[in-house]
């Protein structure tokens, strides 16, 4: 058969492509040319494959030993678009590691052993929809790490280290529609841990250590449907707690809660489902609700006792259509039944006696036989509960007078509120190693002797508050090198204690409200670099030094309301530029100099000068804070005038309430501000007397001051036009204006008037510093 040269040519360009394609496969690998695949899935490497086909769009690279991803790991595969790299021993991502990825829409990073999400982490992913970094060792997100995924929908962080969310942590997320942190220890999340998530729909925060619902951050959320909650140790949820306006799926099961509000979900009106199961709860109330959407409630796993206090829920079930799950743990003759079985007429009280007689007898009924041998049995001390499940144990108000020993090595929240130990000696916690929160509240405490908390190398939450400390060695927290939350409030503390601090490099938020402290001294909070949050209301503090929180530059929240302060700490507060909310409420600061704000004013979100009989402030006493602030609090003080509020743009909230306004021209500014801002502004005039209790925006004697114009003029009854001669509004209040100023004419009864009032104004007020 005869074969043309152009075959010959065809045929030899086939094979060397075909040649030239399999050298570019890595010998280890499956390269699939068709589907532009390829796999190298458990084969060892240490790196990335240099030689992969640069059109490759898949790559596996799932459990090898790549313990370290370097700068421009994949320069040589820009058209990639999945990208798995599960069980590599990945530690560290180098900055700019994806940085040719532009195509990429799948990362799998999965079981590996990253630490830290640094800021470029994750640079170059313009396209990435979703991101998976479950099961790693995650601790830290850096500031803008997430700052060039603009189009991810799915981000899964879930099992790592994560112990707190700070502000702006997820900021760049644009598209995000599912957020995932279950199974971290989050103990706490910042104000603005989810600010700009403005397109998520779905958040998990099941399985961590939640103790109080995150009402403000939550706010900041406005399309999520789903929440979830579970397993976190919330005991109560408060009145109208859930602020959550699309809120349709709310899950709080498997919690530790005894005590619902029946307005806690009232500001979430599109509420359909809620769980509760598995919690302490034994009534709940009728849920009022925003809206009657409400479909199913879910009370199953809780001790519901079904008596009379329990009719009124079933009777609003009824009349509302929503369908309960759970049954009822007493009394006897109803115990077991389904609660959506159970009518409102058989939920009868019985007598005070009776009531207590069935108690008792429901206590003496012997415990159903354990489903799990005995060997399995999990130890726990004398006196005490521990739950396996869970990772609780808890001796709370059991007067004990020792701190009991031989609990499970692998508890987590350890609750010994409420005994007696008077004083905690060192080495007070062996074989603990695992625990991230302890209460100690309310156990009558004076003393805590150094080393008493060694070896609790995972502790994060410390609670000491409503004890009878007075001072603490600064030895006390040794051994603590996770300690993030601190409570020292409600003690005897007259001085801060100074130094017992300096091993707790990690502590982000301490506690030390309702105690004596008198004064804050230079070198105060030296060793808490990375404090955030420092709460001292209701202390007797007079004087702080212009140094006092000088080793804290990153304070984030200042609370110093209930105090004896005199003026501002703006001399103290001159290196904290990070300051986002400060607290003065309370304090007897009666004038407020100028520039007082101005060392963190571009920082400020949230300004509390309320209740401080403030009189006065300077004009020029907000200088500096502009958009960045969210709300002013000044109700309860004793001005009559206010500086300027036109740069505060972003204001979300302002309270102006029961403070003495002289409603007169040096006022008119204020007057014109309330009718331009979309804000609800409580603001009532105090003088003149005529005027007192009126709304500023409602009264008209701002007409008469100079720069505004009269009402118009009322137009003549009769059906031919007005002469020309007498209709001159525009030229009545500019010329007068120029008299005034300039010479002395006769004046009006009315401009006399506010003239006098306006001096008897500046007379009564003293002399500012």
């Amino acid at each position: 058969m005869y074969v043309s040269p152009l075959w010959h040519i065809i045929i030899f360009l086939g094979l060397g492509i075909r040649d030239a394609q399999a050298g570019k496969c890595p010998k280890v690998c499956i390269c699939d040319n068709v589907k532009l695949t390829v796999t190298c899935a458990k084969k060892n490497l240490t790196e990335v494959p240099p030689t992969i086909d640069e059109i490759t769009v898949k790559l596996d690279l799932r459990g090898n030993d790549i313990q370290e991803l370097p700068t421009g790991a994949f320069a040589h595969t820009p058209y990639l678009t999945h990208l798995s790299l599960q069980r590599c021993n990945i530690r560290k991502v180098r900055e700019g590691a994806f940085r040719s990825l532009g195509r990429l829409v799948f990362l799998n990073l999965a079981d590996n052993n990253i630490e830290i999400l640094y800021q470029e982490s994750f640079d170059g992913l313009s396209s990435l929809k979703q991101l998976l970094v479950d099961r790693n060792r995650v601790e830290e997100i850096q500031p803008g790490a997430f700052s060039q995924l603009g189009f991810l929908n799915l981000l899964s962080l879930t099992h790592n280290q994560l112990v707190y969310i700070p502000n702006m942590a997820f900021q760049g997320l644009q598209n995000i529609k599912w957020l995932r942190l279950s199974h971290n220890s989050l103990n706490n999340l910042a104000t603005e841990a989810f600010a700009g998530l403005f397109t998520l729909t779905r958040l998990s925060l099941d399985n961590n250590e939640l103790q109080f619902f995150p009402t403000e951050t939550m706010t900041r959320l406005p399309e999520v449907t789903r929440l979830d909650l579970s397993h976190n140790p919330m005991t109560y949820l408060g009145e109208e707690t859930v602020s959550m306006a699309k809120l349709t799926h709310l899950f709080l099961d498997h919690m530790s809660l005894q005590d619902f509000s029946n307005t806690a979900v009232l500001l979430s009106p599109r509420l359909t489902h809620l769980d509760l199961s598995h919690n302490q709860l034994r009534v709940l109330q009728p849920l009022v609700a925003g809206s009657p959407k409400l479909t199913r409630l879910n009370l199953a796993g809780n001790p519901i006792y079904c008596s009379c206090y329990m009719r009124p829920l079933r009777e609003w079930a009824i009349k509302e259509r929503v369908r309960l799950g759970g049954t009822c743990g007493g009394p006897a003759h109803l115990s077991g039944e389904n609660l959506e079985a159970v009518q409102p007429a058989e939920l009868r009280c019985q007598s005070q006696e009776a009531m207590l007689k069935a108690e008792l007898e429901e206590q003496s009924r012997a415990p159903p036989p354990p489903t799990e041998p005995p060997t399995d049995k999990v130890k726990c001390p004398a006196n005490c509960n521990c739950e396996a499940e869970n990772h609780h144990s808890s001796c709370e108000n059991r007067g004990h007078t020792k701190v009991p020993r031989g609990f499970p090595a692998d508890t987590r929240l350890l609750d010994l509120r409420g005994n007696h130990f008077h004083y905690i000696p060192s080495n007070s916690f062996p074989g603990v190693a695992q625990v991230v929160s302890l209460h100690l509240q309310r156990c009558k405490i004076h003393e805590v002797e150094g080393d008493a908390f060694s070896g609790m190398k995972s502790l994060v939450y410390l609670y000491l508050s409503e004890n009878d400390l007075t001072s603490l060695s600064p030895d006390t927290f040794k051994g603590l090198p996770q300690l993030t939350y601190l409570h020292l409030e409600k003690n005897r503390f007259t001085q801060f204690p100074k130094g017992a601090f300096r091993l707790l490099p990690g502590l982000l938020a301490l506690h030390m409200e309702n105690n004596a402290i008198t004064k804050l001294e230079a070198g105060v909070l030296t060793g808490t670099e990375k404090l955030r949050g420092l709460y001292l209301t209701s202390n007797s503090i007079g004087n702080i030094s212009p140094r006092a929180f000088d080793p804290a530059p990153d304070l984030d929240t200042l609370h110093l309301g209930s105090n004896k302060l005199k003026e501002v700490p703006t001399d103290a507060l001159s290196k904290v530029s990070s300051l986002a909310e400060l607290r003065l409420s309370r304090n007897p600061i009666r004038w407020i100099a100028a520039e007082a704000f101005l060392p963190f004013a571009v920082a400020l979100k949230h300004l509390y000068l309320d209740n401080m009989g403030l009189e006065k402030m300077s004009k020029d006493s907000l200088a500096g804070i502009g958009a960045g602030l969210r709300s002013l609090f000044l109700e309860g003080n004793q001005l009559e005038e206010l500086p300027d509020l036109n740069p505060l743009t972003g204001l979300e909230v302002i309270n102006l309430a029961e403070n003495p306004l002289l409603c007169d021209c040096p006022l008119l500014p204020l007057r014109k501000w309330i009718e331009k801002v979309n804000l609800k502004v409580r603001a009532t005039c105090g003088h003149p007397p005529e005027l007192r209790g009126r709304k500023v925006k409602d009264v008209h004697v701002f007409r008469s001051c100079p720069g505004e114009r009269p009402p118009p003029p009322q137009t003549p009854r009769t059906s031919q036009p007005p002469k020309a001669t007498k209709s001159k509004p525009a030229l009545i209040n500019p010329p007068t204006v120029v008299r005034v100023l300039k010479g002395k004419p006769k004046q009006s009864k009315s401009a006399k008037t506010s003239f006098a009032r306006r001096s008897a104004f500046k007379k009564r007020k003293f002399n500012s510093p």
